[in-house]
């Protein structure tokens, strides 16, 4: 009995290559696939959004409408949470590049881009303040110093911990964007 499953390994790696699922240029992509740290985390922070819900739908059974409605607000906050945990990384587009944090996305307009490169630097582990040496995507504006410009993506952030080619081919893919779209 085959088992195709266990011997599509090439295949997975051929869908990997593939940095951009359609042709449509105007829409907001993520050229790179998030990380399983990224992925795992959120998967956590929806674990606990339904053990949040679930006290919700407990507490509004036992009769506290009120505190049945603080728990549900809290479950469906802790699920944006998750999404946006999920949303996080460098879109690219047509327009821009836009760099979506937990709390800001910042969009930076092709035309504005100076450039952008990997570089060799010390980068924060998984976001936490203990730093390592690593690559780091930089982007730099117009009339901005290169050392106030905050990374894009790093081979320590969640979506590359390591995953080294991941983040070669995410960075390659990212500097293609910003070489066919910087003179126009």
């Amino acid at each position: 009995m085959p088992l195709p499953f266990l011997t599509a390994d090439h295949a997975v790696d051929a869908a990997d290559d593939v940095a951009l699922p359609s042709d449509d240029r105007e829409r907001w992509r993520r050229p790179y696939r998030p990380g399983p740290w990224r992925v795992g985390i959120a998967a956590l922070v929806l674990l606990l959004a339904s053990f949040v819900l679930l006290s919700a739908v407990v507490t509004a059974l036992t009769g506290g409408a009120s505190a049945a409605t603080v728990c549900f607000a809290v479950g469906l906050i802790v699920i944006g949470c998750a999404l946006r945990l999920l949303r996080m990384g460098v879109w690219v587009g047509a327009r821009g590049l836009r760099h979506v944090r937990f709390l800001v996305t910042r969009t930076t307009g092709w035309a504005d881009v100076s450039w952008v490169r990997t570089v060799q630097q010390p980068v924060r582990w998984l976001g936490l303040p203990r730093t390592v040496q690593g690559q780091a995507l930089v982007l730099n504006r117009r009339g901005q110093s290169p050392q106030s410009a905050p990374p894009l993506l790093t081979t320590h952030d969640a979506d590359f911990l390591g995953r080294f080619a991941a983040f070669d081919r995410a960075a390659d893919s990212v500097e293609a964007w910003a070489e066919e779209h910087r003179g126009r």
